[in-house]
């Protein structure tokens, strides 16, 4: 068989038998992934890469392999679901970083986990300061999760009983420069219309937008291309540079 045929079969082999065995262990493959998960992904990766291109080995050799740890993988599955102490050995436990706004150092060391760290993850959940936490946690899937201090934490229209309506989508009426023409059809929107509250906005051309949007109340939200700012915050330790624009 020529070569290139026969890399060309292996790989769609390849292909389907990982996606097959995605498919019978679920979706933390894909999603959520554990440390189990992780490691079972890269073995069967690999396992799959070398029977796409490993052209001296029975092809069936590497299908076995790939059938023992999709079973294996499945077998630990179920016992994490009967057994609590292998699935706290396969899948790990959470463990509190922060508690009362205070970061608990030891826990941080034994994950090796730095500060860095915790704080990108914090900002990412709207934690800008670490003193109005009262518990973040590193979950097994490396999220952390986030409980603000009962003071700090955001009211709710539902908190304070006030009715609401509804909010949509913002609609994307232009990007990098480029008309939308779709969404502005399906808000009865023209171009004539775009083009004339961008100048009402100071903006004389679509190359000087870089994203506009239009919200279900109707306002116009526009970025552009090059924004004039006086300042602008800086979260790293680096020496300041030039104003960016």
């Amino acid at each position: 068989m020529n070569p290139f045929l026969e890399v060309l079969l292996r790989s769609a082999g390849a292909f389907v038998g990982v996606v097959f065995i995605t498919r019978m262990v679920g979706k933390s493959q894909v999603g959520q992934l554990t440390i189990s998960d992780w490691v079972n992904g890269v073995v069967i990766g690999s396992i799959a890469a070398a029977m796409a291109v490993d052209l001296k080995t029975n092809v069936s050799y590497y299908v076995f392999s790939l059938f023992v740890f999709m079973v294996l993988t499945i077998t630990a599955q179920w016992a994490g679901l009967k057994f609590r102490p292998a699935h706290k050995m396969l899948n790990d436990e959470p463990t509190v970083v922060v508690h009362n706004g205070k970061i608990l150092e030891r826990n941080m060391e034994r994950m090796r986990y730095t500060v860095d760290d915790l704080t990108s993850q914090l900002r990412q959940k709207n934690a800008f300061n670490i003193a109005d936490v009262e518990f973040a946690v590193a979950e097994p899937n490396g999220e952390l999760s986030v409980l603000f201090k009962s003071q700090e934490a955001p009211l709710t229209p539902a908190d304070l009983n006030v009715p609401t309506k509804y909010r949509g989508v913002p609609s994307e009426l232009v990007i990098d420069g480029t008309i939308i023409k779709q969404n502005l059809k399906q808000n009865d929107l023209t171009e004539d219309w775009l083009l004339g509250e961008l100048k009402r906005q100071g903006i004389q051309s679509l190359k000087e937008v870089l994203y506009a949007s239009l919200d279900t109340d109707g306002n116009l939200y526009v970025d552009k291309r090059q924004d004039q700012m006086d300042y602008v915050q800086d979260v790293t330790d680096k020496m300041p540079n030039k104003m960016p624009q």
